[in-house]
């Protein structure tokens, strides 16, 4: 058998079915999120707390459920940026899957998150979150019982010419 070689320069198909196109099963926790988050109606009120800020006329934004699941991923993917949730979303079929984005669909980009994000109140994405805990919650996949430390390591500036006396100010 011979060695296999990459094509440096190759054309790419024109039209390609959708049956051929490559498929993921998805990761079995965003199926099982995205089962509990179906049996709550979350789209439907998520929907319901965006409708008062946006506009009737104009293109279409980004579905509220798929804008509150980018944010949960990068949550608990420990994605801290936009750049980084929208990448995510467009390299991974299981995340497009947890989305509800077709294969064929682009997924948001990283802009739109931001508008998004400045658009909405804090009071739309505390509610928002607080009714994901509590459907949790109420299926048994929190734990209320734990307690979280934050064990983060901070750089301390201790240069001799930083410290100033507390009577006279001298350094």
């Amino acid at each position: 058998m011979a060695i296999g070689k990459r094509d440096s320069e190759r054309q790419e198909e024109l039209f390609v079915p959708t049956v051929d196109l490559a498929w993921s099963p998805g990761h079995i926790f965003y199926e099982r999120l995205n089962e509990v988050l179906a049996k709550a109606d979350f789209d439907r009120m998520v929907e319901e707390l965006y409708e008062p800020l946006y506009a009737t006329l104009g293109r279409p934004g980004i579905a509220p459920g798929v804008y509150f699941r980018m944010l949960l991923l990068g949550y608990f993917e420990g994605i801290d940026s936009d750049r980084g949730i929208a990448w995510r979303c467009a390299d991974s079929l299981s995340v497009r899957s947890f989305l509800g984005l077709p294969l064929t669909a682009k997924t948001p980009d990283h802009s739109s998150l931001s508008r998004i994000r400045q658009r909405l109140t804090p009071e739309v994405h505390e509610a928002v979150f607080k009714f994901v805990l509590q459907v949790l919650s109420d299926h048994d996949l929190l734990d209320a019982d734990s307690v979280g430390v934050d064990g983060t390591t901070l750089e301390a500036n201790a240069a001799l010419k930083s410290i100033v006396r507390r009577k006279g100010g001298d350094n």
